[in-house]
């Protein structure tokens, strides 16, 4: 399974009474194919997994299942605490028609990388489906680091990894030591334009949410080889991205699907409100994007 161009990890649109609001998910779907986008990545953290009930999941993955047309990378975020629970949401997620999913290191536990080996080998050899691990070590406290991939970048459903330390050198270091093994994926947004040098033909992206046709033009034009214009498109898009980076991530890209003229409602609780300053500075960084030609 070869993965290549924008993949959102889509937010979960929420209604004022705080269900899912599937009408607007239809919408923003809509405006993110428009603007290019290769597949879906729903149940991710960008989408609040951690905040959804086990049914809620089942629905999102089976509405996005339903929109997606063949063509459409379609990546189930299946992650859970527990080896037992990843397993039951990768076989969930094979169910309802995905053929890969999207795991980082269980939360909480902080596991050794060879317990990180036991846990995503024995998932791997339970559910018949892609994985693309998810090295997050901000979020998880723990990153999937060459000891446990060394053990598990020969397996053969073991596809990629998304790399989200933000830290360069992780990505050159993954894309060299395990060239023709791992798939890199791209997964630290405001260095993207680094990873799709280093070989990321692939970026789960979480502000393509609210940047979706500045990502995918970003994309685009690295893969016409046209660098100049890459590196200018990549500059437009950095102060924004690191103003997500800087705290209530969730929010500020919820935020900039409002202002992209497709709303989504706010984050669930406990994520809190942005303030009218965090808006405002968020949306000054958003205006070239959203003037985007």
């Amino acid at each position: 399974m070869k993965l290549s161009g924008v993949l959102p990890a889509l937010v979960t649109p929420f209604d004022a009474k705080g269900d899912i609001d599937f009408k607007a998910f239809e919408k923003h779907m809509t405006n993110l194919r428009a603007a290019g986008v290769s597949g879906w990545v729903p149940c991710g953290s960008t989408g609040e997994y951690n905040l959804m009930s086990d049914a809620e999941r089942e629905q999102v993955l089976s509405f996005v299942k339903g929109f997606a047309t063949p063509k459409e990378t379609l990546i189930a975020g299946a992650n859970a605490p527990h080896t037992k629970g990843v397993i039951a949401n990768c076989k969930r997620a094979k169910e309802i028609g995905y053929n890969a999913v999207l795991l980082a290191a269980p939360f909480y536990t902080k596991p050794t990388q060879q317990e990180l080996i036991r846990h995503f080998t024995t998932v791997a050899d339970a559910v018949d489906i892609n994985i693309v691990l998810y090295s997050y070590p901000g979020k998880d406290g723990i990153e999937i680091g060459y000891e446990a991939l060394d053990g598990l970048a020969d397996h053969p459903r073991i596809i990629g990894i998304k790399e989200s330390s933000g830290v360069l050198q992780r990505a050159v270091g993954i894309a060299t030591r395990y060239k023709d093994r791992l798939q890199l994926v791209s997964g630290s947004d405001d260095v993207a334009l680094d990873f799709m040098f280093w070989g990321a033909d692939s970026w789960i992206c979480g502000p393509a949410n609210c940047m979706g046709k500045a990502c995918c033009d970003l994309d685009r034009t690295f893969r016409s080889g046209n660098m100049a214009k890459a590196r200018e498109q990549m500059a437009v898009l950095f102060n924004a991205m690191a103003i997500l980076e800087s705290g209530k991530y969730v929010q500020k890209v919820k935020y900039g699907c409002e202002l992209q003229g497709t709303p989504v409602g706010e984050a669930r609780m406990p994520f809190g409100p942005l303030s009218a300053e965090e808006k405002a500075e968020f949306r000054k960084a958003m205006t070239p994007i959203l003037n985007w030609t």
